[in-house]
């Protein structure tokens, strides 16, 4: 989604349309890129690093809140049982079984009751992954897809590879591929497939997508966003927030370029939009200390919000190599 404003056709002098630029903005001018900054084409498909996704898959992702599964598995389950981990008494009642009765606590109270256990079960995982028009941008290695792509195999398959369910969703302004939790090997064949096969789409419609994934989710999950975010950042913490009222564990990885952050522009400059195909001509200069207090502004809303919500934020640089950022954040996680 473009988020520009400025009608540069009334324009007459390229620095009145700079300082209009500047007071317009509802997000920086992160949305484009320099004319002759191309991505790799559109059609071409990605191949996705296979060793580098092997060697992140023997980490461990362990939900932080209970999480619903069919079997068991290593993250704890709202419901009780009798085995895996202690979690509370309750009283006894007819019918359970006498071999789980405290007895020290019977010869301190002279009634029974039972020790109740934590359920250990498996998890149901979503990667979202963007692959709107801005996704296809970069000024490093790899765009912010192919990061993404490669980000979403590694986190499929440290799910499976740990006995949880792993799914795919692709979208832009609309989902474009939703590929249901599973838990084998072919399914994850399937998955590698999609994302070396993703093309960057149309605009973005974040928040829209988010609401509508958060009302197919019916199982407590994790659901895990790969995205820019370059949208209205309300409307985003409220899509966001769906997921949360829903009990999902979520995690955020925003993907942003090293020339977002530091807009190292010093000449006149041509920009086109990437999802809309507009050109804008700016003097970097003119524009440089309000772009990036308004980025900076962008960043501190959504990863305050994220965090008020009780979500998982995690910024992840495109020059910084994708094993090394996931290996760094799910270090940090444990």
């Amino acid at each position: 989604m473009m988020w520009w404003r400025v009608s540069w056709a009334r324009c007459r002098r390229l620095r009145q349309g700079a300082e209009a630029a500047i007071s317009d903005f509802q997000l920086p001018i992160a949305d484009f890129r320099r004319k002759k900054e191309r991505a790799l084409p559109a059609a071409k498909e990605r191949q996705i690093d296979r060793r580098a996704v092997a060697k992140i898959s023997r980490l461990e992702l362990r939900a932080r809140q209970a999480v619903e599964g069919y079997y068991s598995g290593i993250h704890k389950s709202p419901y009780h049982g009798f085995n895996v981990e202690f979690a509370e008494f309750r009283e006894y009642s007819p019918g359970d079984d006498p071999r789980y009765i405290d007895w020290r606590v019977l010869a301190r109270t002279d009634r029974f009751f039972i020790k109740q256990f934590e359920a250990e079960t498996n998890l149901s995982c979503y990667v979202l992954l963007d692959a709107s028009g801005s996704m296809d941008f970069t000024t490093a290695r790899q765009t912010r897809l192919d990061y993404g792509a490669a980000l979403a195999a590694c986190l499929s398959l440290l799910m499976l590879r740990q006995g949880d369910q792993a799914g795919l969703v692709v979208f832009d302004n609309a989902v474009r591929t939703f590929i249901p939790p599973r838990g084998n090997a072919r399914h994850f064949a399937a998955i590698i497939d999609a994302l070396e096969r993703v093309k960057p789409g149309a605009d973005t419609n974040i928040a829209a997508v988010l609401h509508e994934i958060a009302e197919r989710v019916r199982r407590r999950s994790m659901v895990i966003v790969i995205s820019d975010f370059f949208d209205n950042v309300e409307a985003l913490l409220h899509g966001l927030q769906h997921f949360r009222h829903r009990h999902h564990e979520v995690i955020v990885l925003h993907l942003l370029d090293d020339a977002e952050i530091e807009f190292p522009y010093d000449r006149i400059t041509l920009f086109e939009g990437i999802e809309r195909g507009e050109e804008i001509v700016v003097d970097p200069r003119v524009m440089a200390e309000s772009y990036r207090a308004k980025f900076a502004q962008f960043l501190e809303r959504l990863r305050k919000g994220c965090t008020e919500k009780s979500i998982d934020y995690e910024r992840m640089q495109l020059s910084d190599p994708f094993d090394r950022a996931l290996t760094t954040y799910l270090g940090r996680r444990r």
